[in-house]
């Protein structure tokens, strides 16, 4: 009876713990077992072609990505794609952000429009954005023309085949930067702009010196958000170019589709997920070491 009270007594002290308990320990095995499984593959040389069962190589899997020009292609053109991005999402976001912090008519309708390119499929937006590059029929050599400018190819030439993906990303994800800076802004309190303006602050001075200390933490946020989603992108690339022209839109993850469903090298395959993942787990961790640093 006694370890019948106890036990009793257990469980309510500790519903908050037991009642989670199932979706903890299943988010944390569809977590973990994905990423434990692509380590331990990374130290085989499993060829599906084959039909061997994986056998330990240790390191040889490493060492032959690494010696694969493509591969530090590939890993370069995913830190440029990154970088043109995120860098342009920010600032663009911050001003669309800055924007629609005032009050105007139509505030409303325009957050909405901004919400479109969140909502849409990558592969719907993959094919419009391939019509809107056709070299023949597209919108964009059409203006070009009326421009008096010559066309490009834009998806089908190595030299613009990246900034033309980078701009498809803009348009999608620039939208949410812009949001959740909005949400940022509207948390600030007025009394420093007011103090500001009565000591003959203009609106630079006030943006510089007050808005964006204030705003940092959450700038960073979407910052961190943004360089993780950033790395892993997949679908807009693989939906345009397939990584084309030739590798010259090939990033870390396409690559790593490559060598997994088409060349069936799935420990090879492996590697470039293990330098993904830390790529990613890298920059994460710097912009959260940046971002409480700002916060002491």
């Amino acid at each position: 009876m006694a370890s019948r009270n106890n036990r009793s007594n257990f469980l309510e002290r500790n519903l908050h713990i037991i009642f989670p308990m199932p979706a903890v320990i299943f988010v944390v095995v569809m977590m973990l077992f994905p990423v434990l499984y692509t380590f331990f593959l990374s130290f085989t040389n499993w060829n599906l072609t084959s039909g061997m069962p994986p056998s330990f190589v240790m390191f040889r899997s490493y060492q032959r990505i690494l010696r694969e020009p493509r591969f530090l292609a590939a890993l370069g053109r995913t830190f440029s794609f990154t970088a043109l991005t995120v860098s342009v999402e920010t600032v663009v976001g911050m001003i669309i952000a800055l924007i629609l912090n005032r009050e105007f008519r139509g505030k409303g309708f325009a957050k909405l429009i901004m919400l479109l390119p969140l909502v849409s499929t990558p592969v719907a937006i993959g094919i419009a954005w391939n019509l809107f590059y056709d070299p023949t029929i597209g919108l964009a050599n059409f203006v070009l023309t009326q421009l008096g400018l010559p066309k490009l190819a834009w998806t089908g030439s190595s030299s613009t085949v990246i900034p033309s993906l980078a701009l498809v990303d803009i348009w999608q994800w620039t939208p949410m930067i812009a949001l959740i800076m909005l949400s940022g802004l509207a948390s600030l309190s007025s009394e420093p702009y007011e103090s500001a303006r009565v000591d003959g602050a203009n609106e630079w001075q006030i943006f510089w010196k007050i808005t964006l200390p204030m705003v940092t933490p959450t700038l960073l946020t979407a910052l961190i958000l943004r360089t993780i989603d950033a790395l892993k992108t997949f679908d807009i690339i693989y939906a345009m170019t397939g990584g084309g022209p030739g590798y010259s839109s090939e990033t870390l993850n396409i690559m790593a589709f490559k060598y997994s469903f088409e060349y069936f090298r799935m420990g090879e395959a492996s590697v470039i997920l293990v330098f993904l993942f830390l790529l990613v787990f890298i920059m994460s961790l710097l912009i959260v070491r940046m971002r409480k640093s700002l916060e002491l």
